[in-house]
């Protein structure tokens, strides 16, 4: 019987093993009203499931297995006690070893209890699937009895009676980490090399009355998913191994249902050093889930065609993926994924464990729930499953995770297509009077965990009826800056402006009340910049926000780190203007864009400071959350005050200021590079200070504009740390060298 959404068996599965991380999202305020009806009509097509968890009870160990089917799930795996949700470990629990059911609606247990125990070491149940009529549910392992009746790490239990079934019994030499049922017959992946005394290393067949059958698809290394094709015809097996049946194939085979004869081999396909973790399908397609193990492996995930066996996609995320099911034309997975700069989405960092794709396409869909890595190895998920109840579709998801969605949960945890009740992130707010007779109002996207496209309404003077709405697309490491001209105002008035976000379900609260005087007048300074061509230009006039806006008029927007010092003052340009500071220790900003290698360009800064320690003042890296680990393009400053201005090309290559400029005052510091016979020049206060030029080139990998820290290791006269501290301003970047005249026009206008 197939399911009709999603072309699985009624909640069969291969082994799910998940791999994952948490990912530290960019903060944001969260203080929100939620109005509208409930419902998913919020979510963003394809995605049919909220990322909003729902109440579910909780195991004090890890779930390694789940099936589900007729609004029940089971759950297995190495745990002893079930509590309620929110309740803390140890507080109102009841017995479960390594195993329990669920209602799927409620997320409490039912009162079928079963216990799966072993004589010496420890029992744990790593697969669970059940026949396609939903009345046999069969569970695999590592465990010699269930409530006492003996068994060898297979066994059959009735659904309605809750009960083990005493014709079901064979033998099983070791673990049994996947699988799969048809009518007649039970597949069988794992760690075992005999089956009902007969040889089949690592994947077998039985009855359904439990007789060996004579399917042969013999592996060299451990078996760890195995799935059903939905016609029936063939099996897809996922492992470790090298070879089935002494055929070169690794980590994924297909094979005929009947003997375990190759149908289709995967020699190269995947990389030696990665292996399959969990095999889904769907009408269409299957889909792996895969894990590596050092430099340069495949962790992502692949989608294959069920008419050729074929490569559909695959992602190239790093951060081994463990779990994957497929929903409505959406493959939801669990990881740690830490890296998916490879497929245009987010750069190393702090790991996310619960994804989602379309089964056309790998670009990452706005789903982001999470969960952390939990205890065990850690990774944070291991399995899913979904099924129907009263009406809703469930999605859960098991693990060794402790917290999900940063509130106290362990092992268990659930979604549902609706209703929705997640409410986007409040906008951060900043405005620009650089032209005179209108304000420019600008804001950073905001954040919502199920809905990329979400609608702005701009609210002015305290007024609750919107003077602007518009919409825009964000997910968590691309939230472009969004800009809304206010012309109906006059020079030397004052107005305040709140903008509020909506995914069409749920709407933020108002953002903080912003004001602004109207100019009058254009300033010199910033005029001056825009016209030679910055393409970036952060003033730093935000208030406590993590957006940096963009005043070059390429919404080219950044993202503040660690709480530096806002508004800080006086400012290096004469003006309404104001700068920020930095501690010197884990504070400061990146670009939201990804650029190419510049490979002409000036980086254009203010600085004032003391420091002793030196530090990163403005430059290039690959990471965002994290140091970078290439980098160059780069302005710093030394120990003792001198500043620095270096790229990659052929080794490190610098230029030095000969004097100091940690005396306290604020300084023009200008970097350019051009081409050869213009090379490397550095501008301090108007004036060429140091140069090379025979130096045209710079390291060529994309990366974002950082200030205020980042890596400096391997650098010359690195300094003590890393970090700058002191105050910073008027930042500026330039696709092309700026000439001496044009710095020192800059410099002049400081005053203006």
């Amino acid at each position: 019987m197939m399911n009709g959404s999603t072309g699985r068996r009624g909640g069969g599965r291969g082994r799910v093993r998940a791999v994952s991380a948490a990912l530290g999202l960019l903060a944001g305020a969260l203080t929100a009203t939620t109005v509208g009806a409930s419902g998913a009509a919020a979510l963003t097509p394809p995605v049919a499931i909220t990322a909003d968890d729902l109440s579910t009870w909780q195991t004090n160990g890890i779930v390694w297995s789940m099936a589900a089917g007729d609004g029940v799930v089971y759950a297995g795996g190495t745990f002893s006690t079930l509590r309620p949700p929110t309740a803390t470990p140890g507080t109102n629990e009841q017995p479960a070893v390594n195993f329990a059911a669920f209602d799927a609606a409620t997320g409490a247990p039912t009162d079928c209890s079963l216990s799966f125990t072993i004589s010496s070491g420890t029992a744990t149940v790593r697969a669970l699937a059940l026949s396609p009529d939903g009345e046999t549910l069969y569970a695999g392992g590592q465990f010699g009895a269930v409530n006492g009746v003996g068994v060898s790490n297979i066994a059959a239990i009735d659904t309605e009676t809750c009960t083990v079934s005493s014709s079901f019994k064979i033998g099983v030499s070791a673990t049994v980490r996947g699988l799969a049922v048809t009518d007649d017959t039970v597949y069988l992946a794992g760690d075992f090399t005999t089956v009902g005394g007969q040889t089949r290393s690592h994947f077998a067949a039985v009855t359904t009355g439990a007789s060996l059958l004579p399917f042969t698809a013999n592996a060299d290394e451990v078996a760890r998913a195995v799935e059903v094709t939905p016609d029936g015809q063939n099996v897809l097996l996922g492992g470790d191994f090298f070879r089935i049946n002494g055929t070169n194939t690794h980590a994924l085979a297909v094979v005929d249902a009947t003997t375990g004869q190759l149908t289709k081999s995967y020699p190269g396909f995947i990389h030696n050093n990665s292996t399959v973790q969990d095999i889904t399908t769907d009408g269409a397609g299957f889909y792996t889930g895969n894990e590596g193990t050092g430099g340069g492996v495949f962790d992502g995930r692949i989608a294959l065609n069920l008419s050729d066996f074929e490569q559909r996609w695959r992602d190239t995320c790093l951060g081994a993926t463990q779990a994957v099911l497929v929903h409505s034309g959406v493959l939801y997975s669990g990881s740690h994924a830490h890296d998916c700069a490879s497929m245009g989405a987010f750069p190393d960092q702090p790991r996310k464990h619960l994804l989602a794709q379309s089964v056309d396409d790998p670009k990452l869909l706005p789903w982001f729930p999470d969960t952390n890595d939990g205890i065990g190895e850690p990774v944070g998920p291991r399995v899913m499953a979904q099924t129907g109840s009263g009406g809703r579709h469930y999605l859960w998801v098991g693990g060794e995770f402790t917290t999900v969605n940063t509130k106290p949960q362990q092992g268990l945890t659930r979604f549902a297509d609706g209703p929705d009740t997640g409410v986007p992130w409040v906008p951060n707010v900043s405005l620009s009077t650089l032209t005179p007779g209108q304000i420019d109002v600008n804001w950073q996207t905001s954040f919502d965990t199920d809905d990329g496209e979400l609608t702005y309404r701009i609210y002015k003077d305290g007024s609750n009826t919107p003077i602007h709405t518009t919409t825009g697309y964000s997910v968590f490491w691309d939230r472009p800056q969004l800009t809304w001209t206010d012309t109906d105002v006059a020079p030397g008035e004052t107005h305040s402006y709140r903008i509020t976000a909506s995914d069409g379900t749920n709407t933020s609260a108002k953002s903080p009340a912003q004001s602004a005087a109207v100019a009058s007048a254009t300033e010199a300074y910033p005029a001056r910049v825009r016209s030679d061509g910055a393409s970036l230009y952060w003033r730093w006039d935000e208030g406590v926000s993590t957006f940096a806006h963009d005043s070059s008029g390429h919404l080219n927007n950044g993202f503040m780190r660690n709480g530096p010092a806002y508004r800080q003052t006086p400012a290096a340009v004469a003006g309404p203007s104001t700068a920020i500071g930095f501690n010197g220790t884990d504070e400061y900003a990146y670009s939201n864009r990804l650029h190419t290698q510049p490979a002409r360009f000036t980086i254009e800064t203010w600085i004032k400071t003391t420091t002793t320690r030196g530090g990163k003042i403005v430059g290039f890296g690959n990471k965002t959350q994290q140091n970078s680990t290439r980098h160059d393009k780069h302005l710093y400053m030394r120990n003792d005050g001198r500043l620095v201005f270096g790229v990659q090309s052929g080794g490190a290559r610098t230029v030095a200021t000969s004097g100091a400029y940690n005396d306290g005052q604020w300084h023009h510091v200008v970097a350019t590079q051009g081409p050869l016979g213009q090379g490397m020049s550095l501008y301090v206060d108007g004036q060429l200070r140091a140069s090379n030029i025979l130096i045209s080139g710079n390291e060529n990998q994309p990366g974002y504009w950082r200030v205020g820290g980042d890596n400096l290791s391997g650098w010359p006269n690195r300094p003590t740390s890393n970090f700058f501290a002191g105050q910073i301003d008027e930042t500026a970047i330039y696709p092309t060298a700026l000439s001496a005249s044009q710095i020192s026009a800059h410099y002049a206008l400081r005053n203006g």
